[in-house]
């Protein structure tokens, strides 16, 4: 009837432990599947960490007579009591769209991947704003389901414990570029998740992506597509989630100012293919959207900050992202080809542009599908039940940011 778990130190008191939310939502979840509930006896360091699973029966104790207690007591007072959560169910708080000057452009395109949940490349020259949309991009994505809000704790909890302030509050992971394998995708002995699991059902922002090791970025290509990541080591084997929604930045060349109005690059064009190079063509491919964030004139630097607040953009993300789960019930990037096919026609002006982009970019049947895609989002964020050729128009734009050069 009881699972315990829990550090005993020699003076009997109990200690908090890492994993204790994992633990307790994968029993709960176990025992709801057919099999029986069970009551879980935890340190009461991490009692409030596991009542967010909801409906399962948390005592927390203090010490192991307390626990000894609980069982051979007859009155209430020496029972233990079932601890109930206090976690916030406002809205959490995130940096607001409203501080970034101008880049109308970039907010269109973050506000298209927010609602169809794809990932999204970043392509300008140095202090455009790249790292500022990025933080503020969890921000206006949809509301995180309890499900959801689970999943991602859970994990969460394996590594450093989790806050239950932190409740329904979406990922954001910022890895440096000098950040190995191991630390990305996870390891180590017992296995523990890497930051591509620790951003599940969030937001994994790689900044001067070129500067990470390839070898690195090279592990990101099945993760992007299954959404898990299997560690395999010589005595165990884990299988981690890693839903992750990947937002990256980088600026055009080494120099960092190609494109740049002032005409400061002074790259060669082979330095430039180089360095761009970096990031493999299969890598690229998975990346639904590219785009350009250029510089600001300094005149809209000087002005007071008056873009559109979170809350404004946030809700017409949530309305079109309904629309995509009465539908076919998953967001956009998750649709398979069958799915596609039934979900994705485009009318057919936007097939015959769809066709033509597809021959002169030398487009993959990837990419393709991934064009298709990102027009349904654009379309459901107008509202249009069709796939019209100025969507399927906004969305060969988000392909090009790394080809104009």
């Amino acid at each position: 009837e009881y699972e315990f778990a829990g550090e005993l130190s020699l003076s009997g008191e109990l200690r908090p432990i890492r994993g204790v939310l994992a633990m307790t939502y994968a029993m709960h979840k176990a025992g709801g599947s057919g099999g029986r509930q069970r009551a879980f006896i935890l340190p009461r360091a991490n009692a409030e960490e596991a009542a967010l699973v909801r409906d399962a029966t948390i005592f927390p104790a203090d010490t192991l007579l307390q626990v000894c207690a609980h069982f051979a007591g007859r009155s209430a007072e020496t029972r233990l009591s079932r601890h109930r959560s206090a976690a916030s169910q406002d809205r959490p708080s995130y940096p607001d769209f409203a501080d970034v000057k101008g880049q109308a452009q970039a907010k269109r395109a973050l506000e298209v991947a927010a609602t169809g949940g794809h990932s999204l490349l970043m392509v300008g020259p140095p202090g455009t704003g790249k790292s500022m949309l990025a933080a503020r991009f969890p921000g206006i994505l949809p509301p995180m389901t309890d499900d959801e809000a689970l999943e991602s704790a859970a994990v969460q909890s394996l590594t450093s414990g989790y806050s239950a302030s932190r409740w329904k509050m979406r990922p954001y992971r910022a890895p440096h570029h000098t950040a190995s394998g191991v630390a990305l995708v996870g390891g180590g002995s017992p296995p523990r998740p890497g930051e591509i699991s620790l951003a599940h059902r969030g937001i994994l922002f790689l900044d001067e992506l070129p500067e990470f090791d390839r070898k690195v970025l090279e592990v990101l290509r099945e993760p992007l597509e299954s959404g898990h990541i299997t560690i395999s080591r010589a005595a165990r084997q884990a299988d981690f989630p890693a839903r992750f929604q990947l937002v990256a930045a980088m600026n055009p060349c080494p120099c960092g100012y190609l494109g740049h109005s002032a005409n400061k690059c002074r790259c060669t064009p082979d330095l430039v293919a180089r360095y761009q190079g970096k990031i493999s063509g299969p890598l690229l491919d998975r990346i639904d959207m590219q785009i350009q964030v250029g510089a600001l004139p300094h005149e809209d630097l000087l002005k007071q900050a008056d873009g559109e607040p979170s809350a404004a953009i946030a809700e017409r993300v949530e309305h079109a992202f309904e629309r995509q789960l009465a539908r076919q019930g998953k967001a956009n990037h998750a649709l398979t080809g069958a799915e596609i096919d039934e979900h994705c026609k485009p009318d057919q002006a936007a097939e015959q542009l769809l066709r033509t982009a597809m021959t002169k970019l030398n487009w993959s049947a990837r990419a393709y599908h991934r064009v298709l895609k990102v027009a349904r989002t654009i379309a459901d964020l107008a509202g249009s039940a069709t796939i019209t050729q100025p969507h399927v128009a906004e969305a060969i734009q988000y392909r090009r940011a790394l080809r104009d050069h």
